[in-house]
C-alpha cells in the first residue's frame, strides 16, 4: 500500500482528483488531497484528509483572463496566499510517497520543486486550442524530469503533440470528470425535448448567469413555451439558497408555482414560461437534457463527451466571459454554438440566443443526422470514451506496484 497525495488547482480539477482517488483507495492506497483553489468539496463528500488553507477567492481562479482579475487578485492577496500554499505543500510532501497533479503549471510546478516522484493529468491544456500547444514556462522542463513517471492529457491530439515536443511518453486515456455523469441512472421523466440550463457554480457570477438564462427563455416564441412535451429544467448548486434564490427571481417579477417545492425541486413561472429548478440533480439533468444552455466550464464539457450540443451564454464574467467563451468553442468543436460569436450586437443577445435554441430544438426533432453525427465525433475526439477514471488509476497503480 502506498501513500498518495493529489494536488489540484480548481473545482473541475479537484472532481477528477477526487475520482482518482476513490479508484486509487479501491486498490488498497492511502490517499489525500491538497486542493491550492477552493474548498475542496469533492475531497469533502468523499471524507478524505484534506490539506491546504482552502480560502475562495472572488475571481476563482480565472483573474488571469483579464488585467482588471489580475490586479484584483492580487489586491486579494492570491499571490501570498499561493506561495504560502506551496510552502505548506512542500513541507507535507514528504510523508507521501507520489503526488498525484491534477490541472495546470500551478501543481506542477509544486510537484516539481518537492523533488517527489510524481504523475500529472493535464486538464487544463489543450492542442485544440491553437493546434500547437504551446506549454507555459517552465512547464516543458519541468515534465521532461525524470521525476515525472508519467504524463496524461484531456485528448489525443494534445497526447501525440506533447510527446513530439517532450519526447517523451505522453497519454491519453480519457477524462475522470466524463465518469461522474453516469454516477447516477434516475433520469429525469422523458420528453419530445428538455433544455437542459446550467447557470455556473460561483457566487456572485452564479446569481447574474441565472437571470441572464430567464431572459433567453421569456424571449422564446409562445408555441415552444406552451407545449407541455417541452422542459426547461435547470440544474443548481446549494451555494445559491432558497431564500435568495426567491429574493433574486422575486426582484425580477417571477413567482414560485404554488405547490411546487420541495427539497429538490422547485417550479418557478412567469407569464407563459416555466421552469423547473433542481437541487442536487446535476447529473439527472445533464443525461436527461437534449441541449444545454450553458454558462459553465467543466459542465459544458461533460455534455460534449455525452455527444449533446451546448450554447453558450457569455456573461460578465470573472469566469464565463466572451473570451472563455471563444476558447471553450476551439477546445471543444463545433457542436457549441454561441449566438454572438459572428460579431452581433450584444444588445440583442437574448433573442439570439433564444432564435439558437429554436433553430437547434427544430434540427432535434428532425432527428438532424448531421448535427448527431457532428456530437458524436466531438464527443470522440474532444472528451473520449467514458472509463477514464479506471485506466488512468489502473496505471498509476502500475508504478506502486514495487513500493
Amino acid at each position: 500500500m502506498a501513500n498518495l497525495l493529489i494536488l489540484s488547482n480548481g473545482k473541475g480539477e479537484d472532481l477528477s482528483g477526487a475520482l482518482l482517488a476513490l479508484e486509487l483507495k479501491k486498490k488498497g492506497h492511502n490517499v489525500d488531497a491538497f486542493p491550492l483553489v477552493g474548498n475542496g468539496n469533492s475531497y469533502n463528500n468523499l471524507g478524505m484528509k484534506i490539506y491546504g488553507f482552502r480560502r475562495e477567492f472572488s475571481t476563482s481562479g480565472f483573474g488571469y483572463m483579464s488585467l482588471y482579475g489580475r490586479l484584483t487578485e492580487l489586491f486579494e492577496g492570491q499571490l501570498i496566499y499561493l506561495l504560502t500554499s506551496f510552502i505548506h505543500f512542500l513541507h507535507i510532501s514528504k510523508q507521501y510517497d507520489i503526488v498525484i497533479c491534477v490541472g495546470d503549471l500551478v501543481p506542477l510546478l509544486a510537484a516539481w520543486l518537492s523533488g517527489k516522484k510524481s504523475v500529472i493529468y493535464l486538464v487544463a491544456y489543450s492542442s485544440h486550442y491553437e493546434g500547437r500547444l504551446k506549454l507555459p514556462w517552465p512547464a516543458g522542463f519541468c515534465l521532461k524530469s525524470e521525476r515525472f513517471l508519467e504524463i496524461y492529457t484531456r485528448d489525443q491530439l494534445t497526447a501525440d503533440d506533447l510527446s513530439h515536443q517532450l519526447k517523451r511518453s505522453v497519454i491519453f486515456l480519457g477524462n475522470p470528470f466524463l465518469d461522474s455523469v453516469f454516477s447516477s441512472n434516475n433520469l429525469l421523466p422523458k420528453k419530445l425535448f428538455r433544455l437542459g440550463l446550467l447557470p455556473g457554480s460561483r457566487r456572485p457570477e452564479l446569481d447574474r448567469n441565472l437571470l441572464m438564462i430567464l431572459r433567453v427563455l421569456q424571449c422564446l416564441p409562445k408555441h415552444i413555451l406552451l407545449n407541455l412535451d417541452i422542459s426547461f429544467d435547470m440544474a443548481l448548486v446549494d451555494d445559491l439558497g432558497n431564500k435568495d434564490l426567491f429574493q433574486l427571481i422575486s426582484n425580477n417579477d417571477w413567482l414560485l408555482s404554488e405547490g411546487c417545492m420541495n427539497s429538490k425541486l422547485i417550479v418557478i413561472e412567469k407569464g407563459f414560461c416555466k421552469i423547473h429548478i433542481h437541487r442536487n440533480a446535476f447529473d439527472q439533468v445533464l443525461q436527461s437534457s437534449n441541449v444545454l444552455l450553458s454558462m459553465a466550464g467543466t459542465a459544458s464539457e461533460q455534455a460534449v463527451g455525452l455527444s449533446k450540443p451546448v450554447i453558450q451564454l457569455p456573461s460578465q464574467g470573472p469566469q464565463f466571459t466572451t473570451a472563455f467563451a471563444e476558447a471553450q468553442r476551439r477546445l471543444l468543436g463545433p457542436t457549441v454554438f454561441c449566438a454572438d460569436n459572428d460579431g452581433k450586437t450584444k444588445n440583442n443577445i437574448f433573442v439570439e440566443t433564444a432564435d439558437l435554441i429554436v433553430e437547434i430544438f427544430h434540427r432535434i426533432i428532425r432527428n438532424d443526422s448531421e448535427l448527431r453525427t457532428l456530437c458524436a465525433r466531438a464527443a470522440s475526439l474532444r472528451i473520449g470514451r467514458q472509463g477514464g477514471t479506471t485506466r488512468i488509476g489502473k496505471s498509476i497503480n502500475s508504478f506502486l506496484i514495487d513500493l
